[in-house]
């Protein structure tokens, strides 16, 4: 063996002492970054407008925003940007640890907030209730993520494991019939939400070639395909017309006070 070979060896050896390891230390996998925009082209509706008389302490809350509150359906940035939309990389990937820090919910002036999160499988989803109102959270699942608490207390808060993967979680108080929340569960961290101006950014995703996927309450699914470079940054946006439609066996109804017509609401499966 060469003195530079020796050298070498010596210093694998003194690595394993320092980090505990006797197997070899494992090569950092390369990675990149996806960035883009999620965009409505067309108008955006108008968001209905929420009825909260049937809860006084509901409409007192209402009342101090100055504003009427409305179901924030499709919220359009000037450009076009579309908020809430849930972006996430589709693939399978080397197992990372879950977050010990839950994911928050606030039952706030009678809406949840915020209305679109994403979540690992296996996390903690926290709520809370900050309002002078009894709340109940109750989840609609088609993958076992199923709770259903009420949260009589101003200040409750309660916690649910997250338990598989799902798109979309949604969750809903069963008092307040307007309210609504969704949660993207994925097993890996590679996902976002876009913003006001419907911006999104997924960090440190492995070197590969990827269907990108975005869904939209309104709007339904729509998918990219990306190829991912080491160190390099992936521009990459998502258009819907308005005219999306999600797919029948995705539907569900949200259910308003009397007065405001049936809203259908995405939840794919």
């Amino acid at each position: 063996m060469t003195r530079m070979a020796l050298h070498a060896a010596a210093a694998l050896v003194a690595l394993g002492l320092l980090t505990g390891r006797s197997e070899p230390v494992a090569a950092q996998v390369a990675t990149g970054t996806i960035r883009g925009h999620v965009r409505l082209e067309g108008p955006a509706p108008a968001n209905p407008i929420i009825r909260m008389g049937a809860d006084p302490r509901c409409a007192a809350a209402a009342r101090t925003q100055g504003a009427r509150p409305v179901q924030q359906l499709v919220l359009r940035a000037a450009d076009g940007g579309l908020a809430n939309a849930f972006v996430d990389v589709q693939g399978s990937f080397p197992a990372t640890p879950v977050p010990t820090t839950p994911v928050q919910i606030n039952q706030q002036g009678c809406v949840f907030a915020p209305r679109v999160i994403g979540a690992r499988a296996g996390q903690m989803l926290q709520v809370r209730n900050g309002d002078m109102t009894v709340h109940n959270v109750h989840s609609v699942s088609n993958k076992g993520n199923d709770f259903n608490t009420s949260q009589p207390v101003t200040g409750m808060t309660s916690r649910f494991a997250l338990k598989s993967a799902e798109t979309m979680l949604r969750l809903k108080c069963d008092i307040h019939s307007w309210m609504v929340a969704y949660v993207g569960i994925v097993t890996h961290p590679y996902f976002a939400v876009s913003d006001a101006a419907g911006s999104f950014q997924i960090v440190n995703v492995p070197v590969g070639t990827y269907t990108i996927r975005a869904w939209h309450e309104r709007y339904g699914l729509a998918t990219r395909k990306v190829q991912v470079k080491a160190g390099a940054v992936v521009s990459l946006d998502f258009s819907y017309e308005g005219t999306e439609k999600p797919p029948a066996a995705s539907v569900r109804d949200l259910v308003l006070p009397a007065g405001l017509s049936t809203i259908q609401i995405a939840a794919a499966d």
